[in-house]
């Protein structure tokens, strides 16, 4: 399922990895590095990507050949779009450890993201081979063909089931195929089998974006409803509520959902236009202005932000092929671009500090430590 944070950064990034071995002992590195990732995954477990990120960064460059790591790390990247660099990731981390499953899986639908079709039909289909009686390996070939041959992803999907028939995943995703392929009656059989034997709100949230373009509004929020009911903090579904409400003409209704989509979601842009549009329809004129605004703002925002982000990578990059001058060009770039993007701070203290330049790197690192205070500096850091 895309998210809300589709509407956010999504772009093709310079595939990096940081190289900060120098800036501990040789012998220290495989322990430092354990103890950054081990810290990294915690940040993801408590949402904080941002940090997360940057200590994946870290920890890739001290142990490159961890598979664990560069998994990891490609999961990161991949949620904040930098496709391209998950998939190098991905590629590291099955060089290392060939039979890795989870790095295989993630490497194929990055590559279905990235318009690689061939390539992942191609490593599912010898997924498969290897053993030809596993719903999940067919799973990850109907996955792989939905972007490229609906007909057989559909008969795929169907073989899963056939071998797994509570396989609530392939047939939510089969509805997906089938939806594409404008099968709605059908897609929407397959929404309500999966509802039957495992209501995820996903079913429901589906079912409702079946309904609502086929101008069907009642049912369209009604199954919001619903999948809001099954998870109460689904974002998504309370965007979709407050769209579907607008085009309903109950612009009260509307605007609450919209409401509550930004109390769930700040910065989301979108949600802060269309609850502007919604308060101008209702005559609060000095309402819907402030709204229209601030969606301007975030999406003036998100624009730096990635901005930031592609420079950062490019240092990185750049720290790995041990141009630590040009690194330092790009972290500074990225900072200057957009001065809250704490992980820009934070590499850019790593290569101040592997420069010999203590008292700046210090400075880079109280930064972005000010912004994000989860991202501690290394213990090489002199107070």
């Amino acid at each position: 399922m895309g998210g809300m944070r589709g509407f956010a950064l999504a772009a093709a990034v310079v595939a990096a990895v940081a190289s900060v071995a120098g800036a501990v002992g040789a012998q220290e590195s495989p322990t430092r590095a354990r103890q950054v990732y081990d810290r990294a995954v915690a940040l993801e477990e408590e949402s904080n990507h941002a940090a997360a990120l940057s200590l994946l960064w870290e920890a890739s460059g001290l142990a490159p050949h961890d598979p664990d790591v560069q998994n990891r790390l490609g999961e990161a990247l991949e949620r904040i779009g930098a496709l391209d660099a998950a998939i190098d990731a991905y590629r590291r981390a099955l060089a290392e450890r060939p039979g890795f499953r989870k790095a295989s899986n993630n490497l194929i639908l990055a590559l279905v993201k990235t318009g690689n079709g061939p390539e992942a039909i191609e490593r599912a289909r010898a997924l498969v081979a290897e053993s030809p009686k596993d719903p999940d390996r067919y799973f990850t070939l109907g996955l792989a063909q939905s972007e490229q041959d609906v007909d057989a992803a559909i008969a795929t999907f169907r073989k899963v089931l056939e071998l797994s028939p509570q396989h609530t995943l392939a047939r939510y995703n089969l509805a997906l195929v089938l939806r594409r392929a404008d099968r709605l009656p059908e897609a929407i059989t397959e929404l309500e089998r999966a509802i039957a034997t495992d209501p995820q709100p996903e079913a429901h949230y589906t079912m409702g974006v079946i309904y609502w373009h086929q101008g069907d509004l009642d049912r369209a929020a009604a199954a919001f409803r619903a999948a809001i009911a099954a998870r109460p903090q689904f974002t998504e579904a309370y965007y979709a509520l407050g769209g579907v409400l607008k085009a309903k003409g109950d612009l009260a209704g509307a605007a609450t959902a919209l409401r509550r989509t930004i109390a769930l979601q700040k910065d989301l842009s979108t949600a802060h236009y269309t609850l502007g549009l919604v308060l101008e329809q209702m005559g609060d004129a000095a309402g819907g202005r402030s709204e229209l605004d601030q969606a301007e703002r975030l999406r003036r925002r998100a624009e730096l932000e990635h901005e930031a982000l592609v420079s950062t990578s490019v240092g990185i990059r750049k720290m790995q092929e041990g141009d630590l001058p040009g690194a330092l060009t790009q972290f500074t770039r990225a900072t200057e671009a957009f001065d809250d993007y704490a992980p820009a701070h934070y590499q850019r203290g790593l290569v101040l500090l592997r420069l010999g330049r203590q008292d700046d790197a210090r400075a880079a690192f109280g930064r972005a430590q000010q912004l994000n205070p989860s991202l501690v500096p290394p213990r090489e850091v002199k107070r």
